[in-house]
């Protein structure tokens, strides 16, 4: 395995809005110990990591406001890894701008494209998908990217359609990707459970490279445009400055839209190693363990009496005490607590404001 040429891009940028008051805009949920565990969600993403590509391969791009908090929470990353996006620009230019910065440094380099915030349940499992994915990339010029195999009709995802006819001569885990589906409401999400070829995206991509660099030229020409012109100060003193000129200049697109629908040669690697994106305090809930009635408690000292199906997150409380709730959560950061119906949680970003 040529691991040397292995490289990991973590997309940190993101302000992790629905799970307010934990996640805040000056500390969103990837740099917080969400699981209670001692580690950040970001930490456990290197982590997961550690024996897949070396830690000089590990970059990060994040916003200039969170350089710092990712310095400190990741020391064992170069700081020339950490790149800063001078505004938000959604993840086509945020992976332009580290594909091109990538290349400049290794033209051989076989690279997986994560989300900061998502949790693995089954590190092994993630780890040997990943890295047979990484064997399929760096034979071929695809465009892969992971399906998760549904457990439910969830309409908080995007799907990929697969075509399970036939898998490709190198891989035999490996398929073609028919179409990219948006968000379903429950009635579509309930037909695609039914059918075993639809997986959810995971917005975790694989690819060499040269490849993706190609697909900008072909299919984001603009956005290419930029950082061929940023080429010659890539990895220099003046990167930086000249970074925040240009970057603003790109179109605000995602990589889904700007390059995934319409790529040709795009592959899905469908896997089960027990992922969630935790966008949301209902995922939180439940993917932590729970009590005999259904409550998930992180925080030092907290009793619940006559209390059901509750998400309770009270990290900096000395002791909590909840009595007679059914499907709430109940969370507190700093000064702020918030009580409120899980069935309600749509609406946590509007409360936030």
């Amino acid at each position: 395995m040529e691991q040397s040429n292995n490289h990991l891009v973590i997309m940190a940028g993101g302000i992790g809005s629905r799970f307010w008051p934990m996640s805040t805009p000056e500390c969103p949920k990837q740099f917080i110990d969400v699981l209670g565990c001692g580690r950040t969600l970001l930490q456990l993403t290197v982590d997961r990591f550690k024996r897949i590509c070396p830690l000089e391969n590990i970059w990060v791009v994040t916003s200039e406001a969170y350089a710092d908090i990712v310095s400190e929470q990741l020391p064992e990353v170069p700081v020339a890894n950490i790149l800063k996006e001078p505004c938000r620009r959604n993840t086509a230019p945020c992976i332009a701008y580290v594909s091109w910065r990538i290349k400049k440094q290794n033209p051989k380099a076989n690279v997986v494209v994560t989300p900061s915030d998502h949790i693995v349940m089954n590190v092994a499992e993630f780890e040997r998908v990943i890295l047979s994915g990484l064997n399929f990339t760096r034979e071929t010029d695809s465009i892969l990217t992971l399906g998760m195999k549904p457990n439910r009709p969830e309409t908080g995802y995007g799907y990929i359609q697969a075509d399970l006819g036939c898998a490709t001569a190198r891989n035999k885990e490996i398929f073609r990707v028919d179409s990219f589906r948006e968000k379903p409401d429950l009635a579509t999400a309930t037909r695609y459970i039914r059918k075993n070829n639809y997986f959810w995206n995971a917005g975790i991509f694989l690819w060499n490279v040269s490849t993706i660099v190609n697909a900008f030229r072909v299919y984001q020409p603009g956005i290419a445009e930029i950082f061929e012109r940023l080429m010659p100060v890539l990895a220099k003193e003046e990167e930086q400055e000249a970074v925040n000129r240009e970057f603003p200049k790109c179109e605000n697109i995602s990589v889904d839209y700007g390059i995934m629908e319409k790529v040709e040669e795009i592959f899905v690697l469908p896997a089960n190693f027990g992922w969630s994106d935790l966008g949301t305090w209902g995922a939180l809930h439940e993917r932590t363990p729970h009590d005999a009635y259904g409550n998930a408690c992180i925080g030092k000292n907290i009793s619940v009496y006559e209390t059901r199906n509750c998400m309770i997150h009270t990290t900096q409380e000395r002791k909590v005490v909840v009595q007679g709730l059914d499907g709430f959560i109940v969370a507190e950061k700093n000064d702020t607590l918030l009580i409120c119906k899980l069935s309600e949680e749509q609406r946590i970003k509007q409360f936030s404001e």
